[in-house]
């Protein structure tokens, strides 16, 4: 069943009224890859000439992203999911507080502007508040490259401070095989002069999408999905065309959905090379597949218990954790679910168990009891997979429910209830500003008295 979405504005005050016991069926189309679109408007400003960008979903992110260059005097024009991008006219000024707390990836900007102009100054990024999310690799490779980089209240302040007025190659060893510092240190080192070397580097597919548009661009770019990546330095990088890869954690959202509403859906199109950890588990838990060149197909009849825990590409993408959970929470047996990326992704918890799930939590890692079955309530989602991951867990409840955090959900969803609709789902988004208050308050008595909040 289709339903008409009311205006996405005042987005805290809406929610989507969701009937439980449904059922999917149908194709739907997976859009454009958030982090990788975000990363790809931030590399646009490495060259003067103007960048094509095609399949750029529709998320208040995005909009973010473009709001920030726009402020840096980059020129956008709009087709349907594509952008033209001009940063010709690029302004070297500081990013605004308002603009960068509420878009992590708006740091990414840093180390193109950095490698374009010399000099960069930005608030410290926000974003969902899932952990500390810490920005030294960043800082510390951007050092390694010759930046000269002062934090001060709650702005950073970075500047090229040698005769070349040009970042220096460096060999770069993270700490950890962060995605953003990985995708920061590549722009940067793109127009460095010399060779960068960076190890233990992310190997995301959107890290590799990067890579390939600044090859594109002109950049001399080797190891992408590797864990060593070289950078040999170019003087100035050029224009091009890209498309940017599906979306696999939208992709991977979908196929869960329809695992826990006993459904069968085709989604297209896919990478399925991005997804086999969670297709993995998909089969594990009792789903079939039939999976094509950009297709995937799903059908299940049952859902069995399987344990997953979180590891950086090729592992089970964390941002898939919480909509997993949800299937989980249904499952026929006991599982274990352990969260190694970020040290605060368990704000689901005490959602599902709001719904009747019988989960408990020691630090990171969720016990969770399979029920037969959920029961709808009026609940508030608390981030961006969160809030997707109690939509799952509504569409397999036993009566309606209401589900607010559209705030988040909107984030990084392209139209997630009217594709869920399409499929067949019952789903209006609703203004109310009640609700926001109201289940607020629920929240809160909820969550106090929950054993997993305790153990936390």
């Amino acid at each position: 069943m289709n339903r008409e979405s009311v205006n996405k504005s005042n987005l805290k005050f809406q929610n989507l009224k969701i009937a439980g016991k449904s059922s999917l069926s149908g194709q739907i189309n997976i859009s454009g890859a958030k982090n990788s679109a975000l990363v790809l408007l931030a590399a646009s400003l490495l060259t003067e000439e103007e960048v094509f960008i095609d399949n750029i979903p529709n998320l208040t992110d995005i909009q973010k992203m473009k709001n920030i260059l726009k402020t840096l005097g980059v020129k956008i024009f709009k087709e349907n999911n594509n952008l033209v991008i001009n940063s010709k006219d690029l302004k070297v000024c500081e990013l605004p507080y308002k603009l960068v707390n509420s878009l992590r990836a708006s740091f990414f900007c840093i180390g193109a502007l950095l490698a374009r102009n010399g000099e960069a100054s930005l608030a410290l990024p926000g974003g969902c508040k899932i952990g500390k999310r810490p920005i030294h690799e960043h800082i510390k490779g951007l050092r390694a490259l010759g930046a000269k980089i002062h934090i001060k209240n709650g702005f950073v302040n970075a500047k090229v401070d040698n005769k070349c007025k040009r970042l220096i190659g460096s060999n770069i060893s993270l700490e950890c095989p962060s995605v953003g510092a990985t995708e920061t240190l590549i722009m940067a080192a793109t127009l460095a002069e010399g060779e960068t070397i960076i190890n233990n580097a992310a190997r995301e597919p959107e890290i590799q999408d990067l890579c390939q548009m600044l090859n594109k661009m002109g950049a001399k770019i080797n190891g992408a999905g590797e864990s060593t990546i070289i950078i040999c330095g170019v003087e100035r990088l050029n224009g091009c065309s890209h498309k940017v890869i599906p979306d696999r954690i939208e992709a991977g959202t979908f196929l869960i959905a329809a695992a826990a509403t006993l459904s069968s859906i085709t989604i297209s199109p896919v990478i399925p090379q991005h997804l086999e950890s969670v297709l993995t588990k998909l089969r594990e838990s009792g789903s079939d597949l039939i999976i094509k060149k950009d297709s995937i197909t799903i059908k299940t009849k049952y859902i069995k218990s399987t344990d997953i825990e979180t590891a950086p590409f090729p592992g089970f993408p964390t941002d898939l954790q919480a909509p997993f959970t949800s299937l989980m929470a249904i499952a026929d047996g006991d599982s274990k679910i352990t969260e190694t990326i970020f040290e605060n992704r368990m704000s689901h918890i005490s959602l599902l168990n709001e719904m009747g799930a019988s989960i408990e939590t020691k630090n990171n890692v969720a016990f969770v009891k399979g029920v037969k079955e959920l029961n709808g309530a009026k609940l508030l989602g608390l981030d961006l997979r969160s809030t997707a991951a109690i939509v799952i867990a509504a569409l397999a409840a036993n009566s309606q429910s209401k589900i607010g955090g559209l705030e988040h959900l909107d984030r990084g969803y392209d139209n997630f209830e009217s594709k869920l609709n399409i499929l067949g789902a019952n789903i209006i988004r609703e203004s109310s500003n009640d609700f926001f208050l109201e289940s607020k308050i629920i929240m809160k008595n909820s969550i106090c008295n929950s054993k997993d909040f305790q153990a936390a």
